[in-house]
């Protein structure tokens, strides 16, 4: 394959490609406008052009009776809410698990019935179902206890549970499932739609759970006396789960995301729109925001907050207890910033560089930020990457992120299926794990030996792909709106990446936590402001620092708004680069 600009190593170490064509494109069909050109580039097939340009819900959303124990999960809840049974929800204390038993409560409360809801303490409790919480919501009068975003590993709790319980889950899953009225996820090995819907966070499938739960009641003449709620209203709920997961942004999710955008530039709901002020947005919120703003803040209560305080958020409907719970978010929002920097600095010290995969342990690291580092060092470092953190016991609780086309969850799965871990699993590019004491070795190499491998080729295959190459001058807001239209961009539907050049740097400096920003000028003169985050220690930082006016480059990156000004003006987010040779 032709490398864009003959560039076949770039200043990061890899060459340049033409992001891959579709095969419309290949067999000659030439897209007449940039939005059609970004779609087949991302895989959308021709004649899905109108349904991926505009995603619906309608377009997209499957007949949720195709998944396995689904009918059986609504007509539970549905026998439930019909008999006035009390609900506990029992969630996660991330993004997805606080949206998805927000979700669940919001539209219960629609059905007349207020469920209880416990979020586990991740230092007290740890993930997943605990025998205890289960017999404590069981002691207050909880006759169904419904999982959400954990549970399909719970074998030895759910085995015993106190009461019945449905679990509905997105993560990997084992041979065996757990005793339970209902397993829903679309991971089940087992599940004839998993190959199709395998990427669903667990809110999006608490969603299809609720359109089942909706049809079982209106089936039963639940409405006829009462007002059937709105669940498209939840959509914004669902579109901050999804990307706050990092679930893939293709097919059912992209819509997902794109309609619930839409509810949430409402503010319909009272604690997001407190979310939204907290963070200083002062327009409506896009895809991005959902990961970088809004995200993090509801993730820091379960991090080094109180756990529930997400949940809380997105349930309230008091404006004024809304702006408080999302100013303590905020604080602790900060507050986690500075923990996670001092567990960055402790797991570059213990980085082994011969290994495939990075597995670094240490005492006192706070394990709410670990999963954090684990994706700082994941990109920084190109290869997956583990952060555990150990007690005064010896004992380690481990996150992971892996990098595209090595499935991390599945090799923590087959490492505590080997006896090498105390818990542990996930998905491809995410996982948990629970290590005892004095194994992190064996557990380290274990995953080398099953991983090399597949690491080496993920590796060999890495190139930073391009979608156009412009001069300087063609960074325009008019054209960072044309490459928007194209989304929402997100976890495997890749946001557009332009190469622009030849520049010089006439300024550059380094601001904040270590980003460098430059200005750059094109042979014609025309100007841009170009950014390299958290680049100032990397390869790409030290040359954009060294460039001066003397030398040329090319740069690639996002060409984003600049909304900081007067008026918006486009500039670069900068990925990579190359010097011009002469």
């Amino acid at each position: 394959m032709r490398h864009v600009l003959d560039i076949d190593r770039s200043i990061m170490g890899q060459p340049w490609r033409w992001r891959a064509l579709a095969a419309d494109q290949r067999d000659g069909f030439v897209p007449d406008d940039l939005v059609t050109s970004l779609l087949l580039s991302r895989g959308c097939p021709r004649e899905g052009l109108e349904a991926h340009r505009a995603p619906s819900i309608r377009a997209f959303m499957p007949d949720p009776s195709v998944f396995r124990d689904m009918d059986t999960a609504a007509a539970r809840i549905a026998d439930a809410v019909e008999a006035g049974e009390k609900i506990a929800i029992f969630g996660d204390y991330d993004v997805d698990g606080a949206t998805s038993a927000a979700l669940l409560v919001l539209l219960l409360r629609g059905l007349g019935h207020d469920a209880a809801v416990h979020i586990p303490d991740r230092m007290t409790e740890g993930y997943g179902p605990n025998a205890a919480a289960l017999a404590t919501l069981a002691g207050a009068g909880a006759t169904l206890i419904v999982t959400v975003d954990c549970g399909a590993q719970a074998f030895d709790v759910l085995d015993d549970a106190p009461v019945d319980v449905i679990v509905v889950d997105h993560h990997q899953c084992a041979t065996r499932l757990p005793r339970a009225v209902a397993v829903v996820n679309p991971n089940r090995l087992d599940e004839d739609e998993g190959a199709a819907h395998g990427h669903l966070a667990a809110v999006g499938v608490c969603f299809l759970l609720g359109a089942a739960l909706l049809r079982e009641l209106r089936g039963r003449g639940y409405f006829a006396a009462r007002t059937e709620p709105k669940l498209l209203d939840l959509l914004d709920l669902v579109a901050l789960g999804t990307v706050a997961d990092v679930a893939q942004l293709r097919g059912l999710n992209r819509a997902f995301v794109a309609q619930g955008l839409k509810v949430m530039g409402g503010r319909r709901n009272v604690g997001l729109a407190a979310l939204i002020e907290a963070s200083r947005l002062t327009r409506a919120p896009v895809c991005s925001d959902l990961g970088f703003a809004l995200g993090p803040r509801i993730n820091a209560g379960g991090r080094v907050g109180r756990a529930d305080l997400g949940v809380r958020l997105l349930t309230t409907t008091d404006v004024d207890e809304a702006r408080g719970i999302a100013a303590e978010l905020d604080r602790l929002n900060e507050e986690r910033r500075a923990i996670e920097a001092i567990v960055q600095e402790g797991a570059e010290l213990a980085i082994v560089a011969e290994r495939s995969v990075v597995v670094v342990a240490g005492a006192g690291w706070h394990p709410g930020v670990i999963g954090i580092v684990a994706g700082r060092l994941k990109e920084k470092l190109g290869r997956p990457a583990i952060v555990i953190a150990l007690d005064d016991d010896g004992v380690g609780k481990g996150s992971g992120r892996s990098i595209t086309g090595v499935d991390l969850g599945q090799a923590v799965l087959a490492a505590k299926e080997a006896g090498l871990l105390v818990a542990g699993g996930g998905h491809a590019m995410a996982a948990g794990l629970t290590v005892a004491a004095g194994g992190v070795a064996a557990f380290a190499a274990f995953l080398e030996e099953r991983l090399a491998d597949a690491i080496a080729r993920a590796r060999e295959d890495r190139a930073l792909l391009v979608d156009s190459v412009l001069a300087p001058g063609g960074v325009t807001p008019d054209l960072v709106a044309a490459l928007e239209a194209g989304g929402p961009y997100g976890m495997g539907w890749p946001s557009p990446r332009v190469a622009i050049g030849p520049v010089r740097t006439i300024k550059v400096d380094v601001v904040g936590n270590g980003h460098v920003r430059a200005i750059v000028a094109g042979d014609d003169g025309r100007s841009l402001k170009a950014m390299a985050f958290r680049a100032a220690d990397t390869p790409l930082g030290e040359a954009l620092l060294a460039a001066g006016p003397s030398r040329r480059l090319w740069l690639a990156g996002r060409a984003k708004l600049d909304e900081w000004g007067s008026r918006p003006a486009a500039e670069l987010h900068v990925d990579d680069a190359a010097w011009v040779r002469s």
